[in-house]
């Protein structure tokens, strides 16, 4: 589970909850609630976002929220050191040698790019290969990145019609002045309801699919100049500085020594 995911979406439901119970009570909390402005907010709002998207698309993106939440261990580091792990296999043993230890490797594109090298495919076009792999997988990132993005964007505009559609109503019906107030209140629960939806839920959710895909594809353009400096029979040393230049400052601790840290 990732943790800042679920700490900002409850820390963000606990200062609405406490801002409006500081000043309203119970009472307050409940006045929050209308049944016909959720219904126009968020059913809107999701009929707007299935029509701008193909269904599939849509469900994926449904689907892609549970990403956001889920932790899943992506160190660059140990990218890195795998690839000096086999650049010292072919360095030693040959090209070849790289095919029974890409038997023992997890990762399917770090595993695919090998293949190619042992296959003796053109280095070219091994980077044309890879690249196109991942340039189609970042795609279908933003594809699921864009359903949310759609929603945040129409979730405030459907709290507006709701607005509207409560104002025209109580304009039509002035004859008792003491309804005016509540039927304000109740015109304006749909605006907060649009907003509640692109801040609370869609634009958190999408910022964390972006952080999510620009750390994956930072470790697949890692694989790719790894595999081709492993192609091409560079120094090992030489291909961990290359590689290091991906990394922040603070993280470029030398992974073959950590490595060999860990043996002794």
């Amino acid at each position: 589970m990732d943790i800042a995911s679920l700490a900002g979406l409850l820390l963000g439901a606990i200062m609405f909850v406490f801002g409006v119970y500081s000043n309203g009570g119970f009472a307050g909390l409940w006045n929050m609630f209308d049944l016909p402005s959720v219904i126009i907010t968020l059913g809107g709002s999701i009929s707007g976002t299935i029509g701008s998207n193909k269904l599939p698309e849509f469900i994926n993106g449904m689907k892609s929220a549970a990403l956001a939440f889920k932790e899943e261990v992506r160190d660059p580091s140990e990218v890195i050191r795998n690839i000096i792990e086999l650049s010292n296999t072919a360095r030693k043993e040959g090209l070849l040698a790289l095919e029974e230890a890409a038997n023992n490797i997890d990762d399917e594109f770090l595993k695919k790019g090998i293949m190619l090298v042992v296959d003796g495919t053109d280095p070219e076009l091994v980077r044309g290969i890879m690249e196109t792999d991942l340039s189609c997988i970042e795609a279908r990132h933003k594809k699921s990145i864009a359903v949310w993005e759609k929603w945040a964007e129409l979730g405030p505009a459907w709290g507006m019609i709701g607005t509207l559609i409560g104002l025209i109503l109580m304009l039509n019906n002035m004859d008792d002045p003491s309804s005016i107030g509540p039927s304000m209140s109740v015109a304006l629960v749909t605006t907060l309801y649009g907003s509640l939806i692109a801040n609370w839920l869609c634009n958190p959710i999408a910022s964390k699919l972006k952080v999510n895909n620009d750390l994956e594809m930072m470790m697949k353009e890692i694989t790719v100049e790894g595999i081709l400096s492993i192609q091409a029979g560079e120094n090992p040393r030489v291909i961990e500085e290359k590689l290091k230049s991906f990394l922040a400052p603070s993280a470029r601790n030398n992974p073959a020594e950590d490595e060999r840290g860990g043996e002794e």
